[in-house]
């Protein structure tokens, strides 16, 4: 096969990939009544005919990776993109992403994202183009409206106005305007690097892209870092399939009142070997998830175990944040909240 065939071949290969990740995306969220089909042609106008999928490498050198130019970084910084070089202040290549938060804050609302993003630099200097934190776009917000976030009572919400069953309120105690998208790597339990993404407040967005990059440089296995919308907004689901998440407004489990997670100021980490434990009247312990129950005995040695010798605790505690094992009534070993 001479060179030009096998380039046509790649270019097919890659359009192909492309268009499957993007129907998949658009039926799911079709479903949900989100968004129309011919809002979502619109949205990635690069999956078109003829378009090539991105470099997996940046142009300046390595995989995730810009170079800074002129700029006075230190360690544990977020800096504007714009900050980043490459001829016009942003270096948009990268890898094509099967993230659902990642491909809507692209697309029509993507060269916004940009403008606004942040990102991590890490202790030599290195602007960590893989560990960034950025608005919700519109197609995100609409995305997780009547779901991991509530429909607001009166308001014009065409796309979920229908929608029964889901989470509404007069006024949300968190507005979009005070969230954040954030994008990570983590390894998986085979140690395999991978995409990650969650939705926070805007207050602890630094302290997390701080943590998941030490938890990532020290190869700290996470399952997987999904938003929590991808189950329904089911948090039960979710720590059955071992996700960690972030923000979702509900209220902690028994009671009427919110739960950190409702402000996006806490985190479920590994949640299915570090489950929920509740302490019944009659003696009895109640544990979520309930398949869980053998990871309930924190005397027994178990791997992605979240103990007080633990990587993942010392960072979190280092950074202001209290873990839920340490509480009385209850433990909540798999549980970190910050308040500001």
């Amino acid at each position: 096969m001479n060179q030009i065939d096998r380039n046509k071949l790649i270019k097919m290969i890659g359009i192909l990939f492309l268009l499957v990740m993007a129907v998949g995306i658009v039926t799911q969220l079709h479903k949900r009544n989100s968004m129309t089909l011919d809002e979502y042609a619109k949205l990635h106008p690069e999956l078109s005919a003829g378009s090539e999928p991105d470099s997996a490498e940046s142009s300046t050198g390595g995989p995730g990776v810009s170079d800074v130019s002129g700029a006075d970084l230190s360690a544990g910084d977020i800096v504007p993109d714009g900050m980043v070089s490459g001829g016009d202040g942003i270096d948009t290549t990268g890898p094509v992403t099967a993230l659902t938060g990642a491909f809507l804050n692209g697309g029509a609302d993507g060269q916004a994202m940009l403008a606004e993003r942040v990102t991590y630099v890490n202790a030599s200097g290195t602007v960590m183009e893989d560990f960034y934190c950025e608005p919700l776009s519109e197609n995100l917000q609409r995305y997780i409206t009547g779901i991991s976030y509530p429909i607001v009572e009166g308001a014009d919400n065409p796309d979920t106005a229908a929608v029964s069953g889901q989470n509404k309120t007069d006024v949300p105690a968190v507005s979009f305007e005070e969230l954040r998208y954030i994008h990570i790597l983590h390894y998986d339990f085979d140690g395999v690097s991978t995409e990650g993404e969650l939705i926070c407040n805007t207050a602890i967005a630094a302290d997390l892209l701080d943590i998941f990059y030490e938890l990532y440089r020290n190869e700290y296995q996470i399952e997987k870092v999904r938003l929590i919308d991808e189950y329904a907004g089911d948090d039960t689901a979710s720590m059955e399939d071992n996700n960690t998440s972030c923000f979702n407004y509900r209220v902690v489990e028994g009671t009427k009142n919110l739960s950190k997670h409702a402000l996006g100021l806490a985190l479920d980490i590994n949640p299915f070997y570090n489950p929920y434990v509740t302490y019944e009247k009659d003696g009895s312990t109640c544990i979520s998830p309930a398949d869980a129950a053998p990871y309930a005995d924190r005397t027994m040695n178990f791997p992605y175990k979240i103990d007080e010798n633990d990587l993942c605790y010392k960072l979190f505690i280092e950074h202001g944040f209290t873990w839920g094992g340490n509480w009385n009534s209850l433990k909540d070993y798999q549980h970190f909240q910050k308040t500001p």
